[in-house]
């Protein structure tokens, strides 16, 4: 488990630095500052939440338990739903789409998903229940 976790948060990892990139060269072009600061908000929580999984494979290996795992997945689940919306809703903003007006209510559900990750790694850590 560890290593996918590892490799899935290289992989997020390259993926904002590129995201990051092109919010300050390419999209400052064509997007207003608010949009601009959204699509950094994405990349800003995908990016901590990347270091999140790292630590959450790492640490699999002393605390090997489903709290632990739980908490790799619900911080990858927190950047497809947290980030992602965000991404989407400036896409959306940009090019004034109404289809997608529905997309604001994943943002904070994947909120809950960072935060509910968090107190799984928590309390995996703390209590170590049997893998």
């Amino acid at each position: 488990m560890h290593k996918t976790y590892l490799k899935i948060a290289a992989y997020l990892g390259a993926l904002s630095v590129m995201l990051g990139a092109f919010a300050a060269h390419g999209l400052k072009r064509i997007a207003s500052e608010q949009s601009v600061a959204t699509f950094e908000t994405g990349t800003r929580y995908q990016f901590y939440h990347v270091f999140a999984l790292a630590l959450v494979a790492i640490l699999y290996k002393t605390f090997p338990n489903k709290l632990v795992s739980i908490a790799g997945a619900l911080f990858i689940l927190g950047i497809v739903f947290f980030s992602g919306s965000l991404y989407i809703y400036t896409y959306k903003t940009i090019y004034s789409l109404a289809a997608f007006d529905w997309i604001v209510f994943l943002t904070p559900i994947g909120g809950v998903f960072f935060i509910a990750g968090w107190i799984c790694l928590a309390l995996g850590i703390k209590g170590n229940q049997g893998a």
